[in-house]
């Protein structure tokens, strides 16, 4: 069996930067499984392992704009301390909700803490970034009839920043 739409993939991987950093990795862990073919993985490396069959094992570069996308600047936004009144324990790396003026919510990210102000960021943390994935396929099955229904599979752990 190959690597194909449709199909539960199960695989271990591990995700680098460009300076060879490791950012996530399912080595040691659960491995990382996913309904092939349904945006559950960054596109690039989707299309990367279209075909591939058990036991195999890849090198995968993937380019920004196949992953979390380009990294825009008018996405760092400073705004009043006041706010975010109610929130508790402020710190760096905070992940908050917000909303655009339509009332889709996005996930910003708090940057820098002054004492007026907030700078927060609403990029992706590896937007602009070309990712370097080791992939290994460990197994490859149907998926059920409920799992195409959702687009997605069920009970199961692992990452690798998907």
């Amino acid at each position: 069996m190959t690597v194909k739409k449709d199909k539960v993939v199960e695989m271990h991987c591990t995700l680098k930067n460009d300076k060879g950093e490791v950012i996530d990795s399912t080595e040691g862990r659960e491995t990382m499984v996913f309904l092939q073919g349904h945006s559950n993985i960054v596109p690039g490396l989707e299309k990367s392992i279209e075909g591939m069959k058990v036991g195999e094992s890849n090198d995968v570069v993937v380019q920004s704009k196949e992953a979390y996308g380009d990294y825009h600047a008018e996405g760092v936004q400073t705004i009043p301390m006041k706010a975010l009144e109610g929130i508790d324990k402020l710190t760096v790396g905070l992940e908050l909700q917000s909303q655009d003026e339509q009332g889709n919510p996005f996930i910003v990210r708090v940057k820098e803490i002054n004492e007026d102000t907030i700078v927060v960021d609403a990029n992706h943390p590896l937007a602009g970034e070309t990712l370097h994935f080791s992939v290994s396929i460990e197994s490859i099955r149907e998926a059920t009839k409920e799992e195409l229904e959702h687009g997605h599979i069920h009970a199961h752990g692992g990452s690798c920043s998907h």
